[in-house]
């Protein structure tokens, strides 16, 4: 495709399409840059969109084990320095919501807005038993475990009834992962939220925190707390969406990020 760069830097793939502010995009656990396929097309006529691969996925190298947040945040830092940014907006989906959060609260001169997708806050015991437990069984069984649970959990039903290819795409890139590495990281998914529930007040940028009405393991709820925490922020729920609306109704989520990055990055 015309137009869109792939570069390698320090062991981190990325690529880079449109041109404006720079919006930097971090995907999920098991997932890969590629799963912004659905949000490219709406965000890079207006501003250069730059999407690449956590550490242990995709193209990207393997974290040190034990997985630390840290380890992401300096992988984005090294990424920016490496194209030459100062200063960025950032979109974090799952996982990536959790990095986002960690990089605006030890970076803050980097970032001048942030959007938080999808991202779990605050779990109970229960929603972290629930987590951990899939930990285990990744842990025991390896990726392809626990895709068939997650893809359920992630999609309605109608929709998965109606886009087998889609839910193809995306089985393939979970069990593309490391069988040792993905539940070192997903442990990670399954704890960090708790070390940022009591810091993310002090992030400053103008934050737009968005779930899917569905999305059980990253609520309405969840999302409403952060924004509630964040002095300027406020929460987005998309109606009937589960997990990846990002892919299931791309538009709402996209219509979503084009006006408040219009708005705030002037």
């Amino acid at each position: 495709m015309n137009g869109i760069e792939h570069g390698s830097f320090q062991g981190t793939s990325w690529s880079k399409e449109g041109s404006g502010s720079p919006v930097i995009l971090v995907h999920g656990l098991g997932m890969n840059r590629q799963m912004w396929q659905w949000q490219i097309e709406s965000l890079s006529p207006y501003f250069s969109v730059i999407y690449y691969d956590l550490l242990g996925h995709g193209e990207s190298v393997n974290p040190e084990i034990p997985c630390q947040l840290s380890q992401f945040s300096s992988q984005l830092l090294t990424l920016m320095d490496g194209l030459n940014l100062e200063c960025c907006a950032l979109v974090g989906f799952s996982l990536g919501g959790l990095i986002v959060q960690d990089f605006a609260l030890n970076h803050p001169e980097k970032v001048n807005s942030l959007v938080i997708l999808n991202s779990a806050h605050g779990r109970t015991k229960s929603e972290r038993k629930e987590v951990l437990g899939r930990v285990q069984q990744a842990e025991e069984y390896g990726p392809a475990s626990t895709v068939e649970a997650a893809l359920k959990r992630w999609f309605s039903t109608d929709f998965s009834a109606k886009n087998p290819d889609i839910l193809n795409k995306i089985r393939s890139w979970i069990m593309a992962n490391d069988k040792d590495i993905y539940p070192e990281i997903y442990r990670l998914l399954a704890e960090c939220d708790e070390t940022l529930k009591d810091s993310i007040s002090a992030i400053r940028c103008p934050t737009l925190v968005m779930t899917g009405e569905n999305d059980r393991g990253n609520s309405p709820e969840m999302s409403q707390r952060m924004a509630a925490l964040i002095p300027n922020a406020r929460a987005k729920i998309i109606p009937a969406l589960r997990h990846m609306g990002l892919a299931e109704n791309p538009q709402a989520f996209n219509s979503q990020l084009v006006s408040f990055f219009k708005k705030v990055l002037k």
